[in-house]
């Protein structure tokens, strides 16, 4: 994953049906998903192509169906790798098309010995050739590959604390930020899969504060965080640029009442541009669930219709600011629906970032031990003591090793 009143900030759609949920490439080639066989309300994997005229679905069935929590993910070259749970194990497969049948390539499988371990899949890898699981323990989390190695399912690294999350910040498929919980506070972390699984901090934007990272653009360094260090035990969506010394921001204009807002992608290629990134963001509220589109260089959270049958909280940007959304409806089992949000003048923005007033809802960084004044703005000054700001994180140094 985050908030329409920005409070309780959600990572994740609500859905509790497998087909609702959608793993999509991170070049936005394909996608995969369990869909329903007919009327027989069995589960089997399904891949869907995206790059091509028309998106079109291919079913991978096996040789028996589906358990509703098997998780599936599309990988670059058009296989679908899958996870299933067999007698205590965690089993790993790639399924391809083979003419009327489907083809399986096992990978091999691995166990939580630890009692009360979850194991996920992250979300895809960039590149599409490797792809990764998150075993979380009680007392620490692991980061195993288990597609693209060279023997099987190999461990990678080791977080202490309760990890979630899990967002991808190069091109290179070797940075992973994901939110650690460490004495009773959730802060977001960087594992450097280059390095032994190096850990080092991203996001921590006060001592008590709950600092989540929520999706990140590599292109533009653009950040969607969730963090409650502007309103205590209030979660609130905000934006930061990776290794920039501007203020963490909190928008007043994503802050809808008796709402869960949840980004779910980020629009690529706006290299050095990240105040002009279209940001997709699914908005949960007590009509339904429809579709927000934002950009940090302007004020106004524009709510546009989901399209019927939206695979909700699914969605990739093309780099020319399309937003297509996958949608599945009894007539159209594999359709892709394409919004492009319309463009206004932004605000303006300055060499030190948007204009607007920096009072409530803005994290001033300060160095170690000091605090954060008053803003240009006559704001009140506030002790909002930044350990380690985003600028320090030491993310520039980990990428350009």
């Amino acid at each position: 994953m985050t908030v329409c009143v920005a409070e309780p900030v959600s990572t994740g759609g609500p859905d509790g049906e497998p087909g609702a949920r959608c793993a999509i490439t991170a070049d936005g080639a394909y996608a995969a998903r369990l869909a329903l066989r007919g009327g027989s309300g069995c589960w089997f994997p399904e891949r869907w192509t995206l790059d091509g005229p028309e998106p079109y679905a291919v079913p991978l069935p096996g040789n028996q169906p589906e358990e509703p929590g098997t998780g599936v993910q599309p990988m670059g070259d058009g296989r679908v790798l899958i996870h299933r749970q067999v007698a205590g194990r965690h089993v790993f497969s790639l399924l391809y098309p083979t003419g009327p049948g489907t083809g399986e390539l096992p990978l091999g499988g691995l166990e939580c010995p630890e009692p009360g371990t979850r194991l996920t899949l992250l979300p895809p890898a960039p590149g599409g050739v490797r792809a990764y699981a998150l075993a979380v323990g009680p007392r620490s989390g692991a980061v195993w590959l288990v597609a693209g190695g060279t023997s099987g399912p190999q461990r990678l690294a080791e977080v202490p604390g309760r990890c979630s999350g899990g967002v991808w910040l190069d091109r290179a498929g070797r940075l992973l930020a994901l939110d650690r919980e460490l004495d009773g506070c959730t802060k977001t972390v960087v594992v450097d899969l280059a390095r032994g699984g190096e850990v080092s901090p991203l996001l921590q934007i006060t001592d008590d504060s709950d600092d989540r990272l929520l999706l990140a653009d590599p292109d533009s360094g653009l950040l969607l965080i969730s963090s409650d260090a502007p309103s205590p035990g209030r979660a609130r969506l905000g934006w930061g640029v990776l290794g920039s010394a501007l203020p963490v921001r909190f928008p007043r204009c994503l802050r809808l009442p008796d709402c869960v807002v949840t980004p779910f992608a980020v629009q690529p290629g706006q290299a050095l541009m990240p105040e002009g990134c279209g940001v997709g963001l699914r908005i949960d509220g007590a009509f339904g669930t429809w579709v927000g589109t934002w950009r940090p260089a302007e004020r106004r959270l524009r709510q546009l219709a989901a399209p019927e049958g939206w695979l909700a909280g699914t969605g990739v940007w093309t780099r020319d600011g399309v937003l297509r959304l996958p949608y599945v409806t009894a007539t159209t089992p594999c359709g892709v629906s394409e919004l492009t949000a319309p463009l206004r003048e932004a605000d303006p923005v300055g060499p030190t970032g948007p204009t607007g007033p920096t009072g409530e809802g803005t994290v001033r960084p300060a160095r170690e031990g000091t605090a954060a004044r008053a803003s240009e703005a006559g704001g009140p000054a506030t002790e909002a003591a930044r350990p380690v700001p985003l600028q320090q994180a030491p993310l520039e140094r980990l990428v350009r090793a």
